[in-house]
């Protein structure tokens, strides 16, 4: 009691400012000992923790609700690094060669993304292709991002690096669930006849014999409904006479495999907050897909608040084309950004 006679007239305690002049004697019971003070500030820190343990329940509640993107790939059919270019000894490929160091952002796999829908009825994971290398993208990020389920897969075309993982969906519906959906477009569904027979009539498989266990449903050209999720397809042509979708999920709109959008299709891509977008290369287009200087003329024409490209080969550094695209947002106001393997974007839906 000596020592506290010695407090200058304002102390902080716990975080709170109180003034020795406001301690008043307690008379009688278990609490005259205590000085006013100590007994204001053991309220304030009893008042201060139930504040807290209300705003973590009430972060816990917002971040149950909080959907997100997954990026699981991002890169071509054959991938970055290509076995061709470490292999070549008259050539030295620096993209590439960066792609073989641990995190390095030019590693990409086949284009693809995880929607984790958070809704009132709980959390829907909803993937967008199951390319060829979609063993090795789970295998990377399903651990690391807390993912198990597979509440749908929604196909935008039934190229290689699109539906080459289906197969590989047998460790979840033998080992973590009954089945997966499967959304297609009926063109895509019959090249799946033939290119995965045995996942669509399983009446093939010997018995004994573990397949995937995946239930098809054909979509036309027009919103259909996932776990209460309202997706709207974006026709695209991805290459010529060849019909690929793109999807908008809210005011999100993914576009992963273009060479020219109709016209009908810019209409479906007003108010769009988040434009994923394909750019293959930095100086130009190929037959099927948009390269950088035209996936710019797209983002200009269709002004989305936010644009993240991906699909991109070995000619697109991470680090080089990110600088270029930043001094793009100095000169013009556009937010655009190169995706990557393994990035995140929180999203509302």
């Amino acid at each position: 009691m000596v020592l506290l006679s010695l407090l200058p007239p304002a102390i902080s305690f716990s975080g709170y400012l109180l003034r020795v002049g406001c301690r008043e004697w307690l008379g009688g019971g278990a609490a005259a000992s205590l000085p006013r003070f100590f007994l204001l500030d053991r309220r304030l820190t009893q008042t201060r923790l139930c504040c807290s343990l209300k705003n973590r329940d009430s972060d816990v509640k917002k971040a149950a609700k909080q959907s997100e993107i997954f990026f699981l790939g991002t890169g071509t059919s054959e991938g970055i690094p290509r076995v061709s270019c470490l292999t070549n000894p008259l050539k030295n490929c620096m993209v590439c060669q960066k792609a073989t160091e641990p995190g390095n952002k030019n590693r990409r796999r086949n284009t693809s993304i995880l929607i984790r829908y958070a809704s009132d009825n709980g959390r829907f994971n909803i993937l967008v292709d199951a390319g060829k290398f979609f063993y090795h993208s789970a295998l990377t990020w399903f651990p690391i991002f807390g993912l198990r389920n597979i509440d749908a897969v929604i196909i935008t075309h039934s190229h290689a690096d699109a539906i080459g993982g289906l197969d590989d969906l047998r460790d979840w519906t033998n080992n973590v669930q009954p089945f997966i959906p499967i959304y297609v477009a009926k063109h895509d569904f019959e090249v799946m006849k033939m290119t995965h027979y045995y996942l669509v009539d399983t009446s093939v498989v010997l018995e004994g014999a573990a397949v995937s266990e995946l239930q098809f449903n054909i979509i036309k050209e027009e919103p259909f409904i996932v776990h209460n999720l309202k997706i709207t397809p974006l026709p695209v042509w991805h290459g010529q006479g060849y019909r690929s979708l793109g999807f908008r999920f809210g005011d999100i709109c993914y576009i992963s495999d273009v060479s020219e959008i109709p016209e009908e299709t810019y209409l479906l891509l007003k108010d769009c907050d988040l434009l994923i977008l394909d750019a293959l290369r930095p100086d130009r287009s190929s037959s099927t897909h948009f390269g950088l200087p035209r996936a710019l003329e797209e983002v200009r024409k269709i002004r989305p608040k936010r644009t993240l490209f991906t699909g991109m080969m070995h000619l697109m550094d991470h680090e080089k084309i990110s600088e270029d695209l930043a001094k793009l947002k100095k000169l013009e106001g556009l937010d655009l950004q190169l995706s990557y393997d393994g990035l995140t974007v929180p999203v509302n839906l």
